[in-house]
């Protein structure tokens, strides 16, 4: 990645100040910066594209919810003075963009989501029963895309190192029980900012039908699924998945 990550405060992010609106990315439980780098790369010059590190892992593990990531990235909106946003969400980050909007609807342009959880998902941090095993991870992690080869060396490490960190793993469980917990089926219908939702014909995690359900309960969305696709679109497929971004954003301008 070519930006550096910024500190301010309690805040860590990383931010291209290409344009006027703002594109803030929000990244999953096991999501990293890389995950994103398709969408900054295509957006940097005409949106102000933003990632905000979420501190699923800084905090004590017994403080972890949505409800304080969604406080999070409120602050962090606050603080940055943001005026509104069009929020992208990727697995866990979906959910924390439908829960953010919920709350301050008057902050948010447009929702993206792709993988989110929100309705249901199989949670891939509730099953790590042999966490030292270096090859049951790679695995795991390899099962979230339909193309094996994704999942890299790098990105396999990074999981590695969380599942095996004591405190990261009670992070873990912690979000993946309140994520149960904060089901949005019943609220959906309050949604009422342009949606779009990008899913994987392969995905395991959230499956089609995931993204079939948000498009039936979210009354202004549009829905497109990306054939040979895992959990994570904008990474294995990032043109195709920056093409139905681009004109959706154009739409909405």
């Amino acid at each position: 990645m070519e930006y550096q990550v910024i500190q301010e405060g309690r805040f860590n992010y990383i931010e291209s100040q290409g344009g006027k609106e703002h594109l803030l990315l929000l990244h999953g439980l096991f999501g990293a910066l890389s995950n994103f780098e398709g969408i900054i790369n295509a957006f940097k010059g005409k949106y102000n594209v933003v990632v905000p590190i979420l501190p699923i892992f800084d905090l004590p593990p017994q403080e972890v919810s949505l409800e304080e990531l969604v406080k999070y990235v409120h602050e962090f909106v606050a603080f940055k003075q943001y005026d509104k946003v069009h929020v992208v969400g990727n697995s866990l980050g979906g959910h924390l963009a439908l829960l953010y909007t919920l709350e301050h609807p008057e902050k948010v342009s447009s929702i993206t989501l792709t993988g989110s959880s929100g309705l249901f998902e199989s949670a891939i941090g509730s099953s790590f029963p042999q966490r030292e095993s270096y090859e049951f991870v790679k695995a795991k992690t390899e099962a979230t895309f339909y193309d094996p080869k994704i999942a890299t060396k790098e990105l396999v490490d990074e999981v590695f190192d969380i599942v095996n960190n004591r405190n990261k793993t009670l992070a873990v469980i912690y979000t993946a029980r309140s994520a149960i917990r904060n089901n949005l089926e019943d609220k959906l219908n309050q949604i009422q900012c342009p949606t779009l939702l990008i899913w994987g014909n392969q995905d395991t995690i959230t499956p089609p039908f995931v993204g079939e359900k948000f498009n039936q309960l979210i009354v202004n969305s549009t829905l497109h699924f990306i054939d040979k696709c895992g959990h994570a679109p904008m990474m294995e497929h990032p043109e195709l998945f920056n093409k139905y971004l681009g004109e959706f954003l154009e739409g909405i301008n």
